[in-house]
């Protein structure tokens, strides 16, 4: 064991720094404490789960500046360190399955201790140079536990999780070199104005899933023929509602569009967990279950966009004289009210994953009403979803309405993520006991 002295005098001035004063104030013993009963100010400071709120704050902060990620990408991060954060709770409370594993702490451990050294360890390990701020990060938390047994043996059982976490996720295929090698033709992908650049992130579509055994799982059928009635109606919608001038849609369309481009799905998480006043242990499960599923979601939907290689609607509607399609004109000067991402349109990435994250919502809280606070980092407004199908329905009518989506793309993105999530529940975060 530590030096106790000498590692609280370290935390104390790392906080202070952290925090802009001189010294945090540990709490003094309570008076009734006595060897081998746990004191109850202890037990509460060493089960808190504002602990798991304020490390996937600090999680979002760090992956946002060091990894710089594409949206897709961000819930691959947010996965690895919410599943270390999972299992080192649960290793300490129990109740709920742990991840691929079957660790468990000593009883006498303190779980928020867990948790902080396992999303420290986690970061610190993909995130050398973001060191000194995850170290004072922890040193905060810690200040917040007395100093004893229970702190001890939850560090470092918190950092045994994230170890465990970090051998899983080897060699998963994260970053590795992988190329879209369909020739240009009649439907097919290729790179959209205005930046024509390559296909982003295509790893993805072959990466090792994390709760999936296979990232074509659940893969879809192939998307409608060009030929067919629905592709038809699928390019006549964006045209009429997917412009970025001479469009039908509404302001209140408009602002759908707009809104689902950047979302803080991890602040809506943890403010629908303080608001009805989760423990840690349900904390913890919801970023992980919420944040596994979104990533998985995303290999599904990348799997499909490599295997279908589908051309997004910029091209579909620039080019529609050669799709063979009686039922569709070209518009040559078309441009989407959004940006198109530099990916396939089929499927969905933004509905493969909404999919995914409605159906695991509600099956671990036990009801459609998935109540969750929404912001967007593009329109700075906030949202409140109380029912999962009203998130679902706008998320697939933004796409479209973004001009960037085919509505078959985002429904059939949908129903693969429900697929998923239905199929992950059974196997995994289940409770125990």
């Amino acid at each position: 064991m530590r030096n106790r002295r000498a590692w609280s005098a370290t935390r104390t001035a790392v906080a202070g720094l952290a925090c802009g004063v001189l010294a945090l104030a540990l709490p003094a013993p309570h008076a009734s404490a006595r060897p081998g009963v746990e004191d109850p100010d202890t037990r509460r400071a060493g089960r808190s789960a504002a602990v798991v709120l304020d490390w996937m704050r600090t999680a979002d902060a760090v992956i946002d500046a060091e990894a710089r990620p594409g949206p897709a990408e961000t819930f691959v991060w947010q996965a690895y360190v919410s599943t270390a954060v999972y299992n080192a709770v649960v290793g300490v409370e129990g109740r709920f399955a742990p991840y691929k594993w079957d660790a468990r702490a000593p009883r006498t451990a303190s779980s928020a201790a867990a948790a902080a050294a396992a999303a420290h360890r986690m970061l610190r390990h993909h995130f050398p140079a973001a060191a000194p701020r995850l170290d004072a990060a922890l040193a905060g938390s810690l200040a917040t536990i007395p100093d004893g047994r229970a702190e001890d043996e939850g560090v470092a059982f918190g950092r045994r999780a994230a170890a465990h976490v970090i051998e899983l996720r080897r060699d998963d295929g994260r970053g590795a070199p992988v190329s879209f090698t369909a020739r240009p033709r009649p439907g097919v992908w290729r790179p959209t104005p205005p930046g024509h650049e390559p296909f982003a992130a295509a790893w993805l579509g072959r990466m090792r899933p994390l709760l999936l055994d296979s990232p074509h799982r659940f893969r879809p059928g192939p998307p409608p023929p060009l030929r067919s009635a629905r592709y038809a109606r699928d390019l006549h919608e964006l045209a009429v509602f997917g412009g970025r001038t001479g469009s039908h849609r509404t302001p209140r369309q408009t602002d759908t569009a707009r809104f689902f481009v950047a979302l803080d799905l991890q602040g809506a998480l943890g403010d629908h967990a303080t608001r009805h006043r989760f423990g840690i242990a349900e904390t913890a499960r919801l970023y992980a279950a919420a944040n596994t599923a979104q990533a998985d979601a995303v290999i599904a939907a990348w799997d499909a966009k490599l295997h279908y290689g589908t051309w997004r609607p910029v091209t579909a509607l620039r080019e529609a004289d050669t799709d063979g399609n009686p039922a569709t004109r070209p518009v040559r000067d078309w441009e989407p009210l959004l940006t198109t991402p530099a990916h396939p349109d089929y499927l969905s990435g933004h509905a493969t994953m909404g999919g995914a994250l409605m159906r695991m919502l509600t099956g671990i809280l036990g009801t459609s009403r998935v109540d969750l606070r929404i912001r967007s980092a593009t329109t700075g407004t906030t949202r409140h979803y109380r029912h999962a199908r009203d998130y679902l329905r706008d998320v697939s009518d933004a796409r479209v309405w973004g001009g960037i989506h085919t509505r078959t793309a985002d429904e059939v993105g949908v129903t693969t993520g429900h697929r998923l999530a239905d199929w992950a529940l059974r196997t995994y975060f289940r409770p125990v006991g």
